[in-house]
């Protein structure tokens, strides 16, 4: 049973230890130095020896003669069989991982794939605590990632989900001290790099530690982003990045028109704030929740609503070129990195994104009709869709449009919503009303999204 699945009131007490468990060892790359004898025991009685090419070769002088020597570069889905058949042969099989096996390491892949208790898990420290330690720096309260992933190029600000420093983008706007692991296509130049394009050069210094327990060791402390830029690093590092600044307090919901720049002279495609309040609080926006904001305008709803889905994402699309720069220029002084802009006409372009648990439309291009039957049919379960409309015609469409799903588990309900902002008049004040604007909101019923998914 993995762990993950274990039902936390059952007593740790009552699990069973397995008589002949497969052995996780932590190592660093000093090698057998970095062993405890409890592990370098395991490892010199093993018959079986699984680890990456360069631990293997690490400690290749410690396996007994007739050990088996299964390299996993590349062959990660193999390991669980390899475990399983050596355990089956009654063989005593070992995995070396690098430092703390649960820190992104191979042990919570392995617990997903085997029964736990056939883990016995010896960690290491981990290369991160080396390089605190190596610089003085307290970690209790850092926040850990990863970007050992596949190479998807420099980071260009608005990059989807799907690009490999996606997360050190996020937490670097939530953490003031982020532990890095890098891998070699995204080094700590390509990292400062991202700092920059982020507009946080000035908020964060660097330390790169390289070759960490080897004669090479080079500790690289308090370098500045635009510093680090430049650079070239050893392949083997970690990179720790502290705040320098104090971190922002942003408002994330309710913020005034004036906060956006709009097209001038004339007052562009803007939703308002009171309008934009109540279409917010329709969406029902959840923290991991993927947005589409059709028509952005100016993108105020999709930038207000990426502040409150930190651990989401916003897919903006706007189809005037005037209006997605402006956008654009919000986006940059917003502070956020789970935003993405698109220059185009909708629908065309959405088969590229990933279904929505929420979509904002302000603006429809002469689509309508097309627009609503696609969002509806890629809707999650328990999502929503919100329109703004200021004219009888585009009412109309929306609410036939609607009116033809009904029968496919859609439901849907208008709101009018007129507000009066107070003017001065003299020494005095006036409300003066702003436009009315209908506010239509359709939901799918869950059932529905499930028989047509069983369908499809």
């Amino acid at each position: 049973m993995s762990i993950l699945n274990q039902n936390p009131s059952e007593s740790m007490d009552t699990c069973v230890k397995d008589p002949n468990p497969c052995r996780v060892i932590g190592v660093l790359d000093d090698g057998v130095a970095s062993l405890s004898p409890t592990a370098l025991a395991y490892l010199r009685s093993a018959d079986v020896v699984i680890g990456g090419a360069r631990t293997l070769a690490l400690l290749g002088g410690e396996f007994k003669s007739g050990a088996a020597r299964h390299d996993l570069t590349g062959k990660l889905k193999e390991v669980p069989e390899w475990v399983r058949a050596a355990r089956a042969d009654h063989l005593a099989c070992v995995v070396l991982a690098t430092g703390d096996p649960l820190c992104h390491g191979i042990a919570p892949y392995l617990a997903q794939h085997l029964c736990v208790q056939a883990l016995d898990i010896l960690p290491n420290l981990s290369t991160l605590q080396l390089a605190c330690a190596r610089i003085g720096l307290p970690w209790q309260d850092a926040r850990i990632v990863s970007v050992h992933a596949r190479d998807a190029g420099e980071w260009l600000r608005g990059s989807a989900p799907s690009h490999g420093l996606y997360a050190l983008a996020q937490a670097a706007r939530q953490h003031a001290r982020l532990l890095v692991l890098t891998s070699p296509d995204n080094s700590p130049d390509r990292i400062a790099r991202l700092l920059l394009a982020e507009g946080l050069g000035d908020d964060f210094h660097m330390a790169v530690a390289e070759n960490l327990l080897q004669p090479e060791e080079r500790v690289l402390a308090e370098l500045s982003p635009q510093e680090a830029a430049e650079m070239r690093f050893a392949e083997l590092n970690v990179v720790l990045l502290w705040r320098v600044t104090p971190a922002p307090r942003p408002v994330r919901f309710g913020l005034a028109d004036s906060e956006f720049v709009q097209r001038q002279p004339e007052k562009g495609l803007i939703t308002k704030q009171e309008v934009r309040a109540v279409s917010l609080a329709r969406l029902q926006l959840r923290a991991d929740s993927v947005v589409w904001d059709i028509g952005a305008g100016s993108g105020s709803v999709g930038l207000e609503a990426a502040r409150l889905c930190q651990q989401g994402h916003v897919y903006a699309i706007e189809k005037n070129e005037a209006d997605h720069a402006i956008a654009g220029q919000n986006h940059a002084a917003f502070g956020v990195s789970n935003y993405s802009l698109f220059h185009g006409k909708a629908p065309e372009g959405l088969d590229a994104w990933p279904d929505p648990d929420a979509v904002f439309v302000g603006g429809s291009g002469g689509e309508l009709s097309t627009l609503i039957e696609g969002v509806m049919r890629r809707l999650r379960p328990h999502g929503a869709l919100v329109m703004n409309f200021v004219t009888l015609e585009n009412l109309a469409t929306a609410t036939a449009a609607l009116q033809a799903l009904e029968g496919e588990g859609v439901s849907w309900d208008v709101l009018q919503l007129q507000a009066a902002r107070s003017k001065p008049i003299l020494h005095m004040h006036r409300m003066a009303a702003e436009n009315p604007v209908w506010i239509v909101c359709a939901r799918r019923d869950a059932a529905a999204v499930k028989t047509e998914a069983a369908d499809a």
